[in-house]
């Protein structure tokens, strides 16, 4: 990608101000991305984008550039404008940098490539997702398909002499149906996807993900409004998840732990959660949407416990977040693309398996809120409130399932909400999603089994 005598340059370049550390990220991706509306293609694009950035650390401060120009003399340039960024005194060309190739094993085979010659094949995949979507029901009345790949080479080298090079590919399908009943609009979603080639694709069974999403959007559009108050609330396994992910995960980033302003900080050893509570983050699941062979400062992925019966066990942790905290970073360092600094960011996070079967936690339930699916939300890390948006939601009465409702949200703190579990069943599942936050956008898996919440706030209709 580039050579790494120019590489080496950059990297003493970057120290000659004082700087301590020095650190290149050089990224070639390529995107494809087809698109389908009412069985109607409508996009089709591809593209490419090449560029490298360098960041300079001294003690807890740190700079970041970038740029797609790669001529040496750009690049030098680069370099020594950030440089001049770092505060403290420095001798020129007293640093001499020798890069050692390491060569990390691939956790993640591809089976097929994707590639431009696959379009056809994959145009009729969407048009069967179209079909069983739109037939499910007389209620659909749109659907919208579409299929991303992505292939992301990345090289890495850093002043302490480590030079590595990774390859990460991509693929996704996103289904949503629409249901009207002539007042109401509802919609419902699918967006499996993994750390893998064309395979994934042809190992999927398109037509039932088109129709879960065309049975969310039909069920909601002739459902009743939630009631509101505080309830039991039962939450459905795999993307149910991200409630975790969002309401906890990010409170456990050392971006936000380092800096005080979560409420997690300065717990390890604590008792945050219930006792049946055992929560990970694992960027080495094979083949997993948000797995890595190395995270993007080059070190490899690992499993990170974070909590285990209840106990904050440690935190997700980048190279800046180590130097803040005093502690090994756990592989966690995650950019959108070379335009980013990295970040602490999740890879697969997900609370574990317990003992109780799904059936088990219904039957358990004499009045309460089954959220089936959830959808999107907000955190404040600073105190850890969450708002959710329940996109299927069913009353629970009498220890079962009885009718649809909508409009219900969730509503409370990511804490109290960890210590109101009281149950946790034994059906684990994963699902995929895009994390957003200060180094941009990642994919990520959310997982859980299904938990009961003993009590939280449902937002929904009063007197409903």
């Amino acid at each position: 990608m580039i050579h790494p005598t120019q590489i080496q340059d950059m990297l003493q370049a970057a120290l000659e101000t004082g700087g301590d550390f020095a650190e290149v990220f050089v990224e070639d991706r390529t995107n494809g991305q087809l698109g389908m509306t009412g069985g109607v293609v409508d996009t089709a694009l591809s593209g490419r984008d090449f560029g490298i950035g360098i960041r300079i650390m001294k003690e807890h401060f740190s700079v970041y550039a970038y740029t797609s120009d790669m001529s040496k003399q750009s690049l030098i340039r680069l370099a020594k404008s950030a440089a001049k960024a770092i505060r403290g005194g420095g001798a020129p060309g007293t640093h001499t940098i020798t890069l050692h190739p390491h060569v990390i094993p691939n956790q993640h085979p591809i089976a097929i490539i994707p590639e431009g010659s696959q379009k056809r094949a994959k145009i009729d995949m969407m048009r069967r997702a179209h079909e069983a979507a739109s037939q499910y029901d007389p209620s659909i009345t749109q659907t919208s398909v579409g299929i991303s790949n992505s292939i992301q080479n990345v090289l890495i080298a850093n002043s302490n002499g480590l030079l590595v090079e990774d390859t990460r590919t991509y693929t996704r399908m996103r289904i949503s149906a629409i249901a009207t009943d002539g007042e109401h609009r509802q919609s419902g979603f699918r967006g499996p996807g993994a750390y893998a080639g064309t395979e994934f694709l042809e190992n999927l069974n398109i037509e039932e993900n088109a129709r879960h999403a065309a049975r969310i959007a039909s069920t909601m559009v002739k459902a009743g409004y939630a009631p509101s108050g505080r309830l039991p609330v039962v939450i459905e396994n795999g993307f149910g998840g991200v409630l975790f992910h969002e309401a906890c995960g990010h409170g456990l980033e050392s971006t936000a732990v380092a800096h005080g302003t979560s409420v997690f900080a300065n717990k390890i050893g604590q008792q945050v959660a219930s006792p049946l509570v055992t929560a990970i983050d694992d960027g080495t699941i094979p083949n997993a949407w948000g797995s890595l062979n190395i995270d993007d400062e080059g070190a490899p992925t690992q499993r990170n416990v974070l909590i285990e019966n209840g106990i904050l066990k440690g935190y997700l942790i980048d190279r800046m977040g180590s130097r803040q905290m005093g502690v090994p970073a756990t592989g966690s360092g995650r950019r959108q693309s070379y335009k980013f600094a990295p970040a602490s960011r999740m890879n697969n996070t997900f609370i574990a398996n317990g003992e109780s079967t799904r059936e088990e936690i219904i039957a358990n339930t004499e009045y309460g809120i089954y959220a089936k699916s959830l959808g999107g939300g907000s955190v404040n890390t600073s105190t850890s409130e969450f708002n959710f948006a329940v996109e299927e939601a069913y009353m629970i009465r009498n220890g079962k399932i009885a009718e649809p409702v909508k409009g219900a949200t969730l509503i409370g703190k990511g804490i109290e909400t960890l210590q109101n579990i009281d149950m946790v069943g034994n059906n684990l599942d994963h699902g995929q999603g895009m994390c957003g936050s200060v180094s941009g956008s990642l994919p990520v898996n959310c997982g859980q089994p299904t938990i009961r919440v003993s009590e939280m706030t449902v937002g929904g209709r009063k007197g409903e």
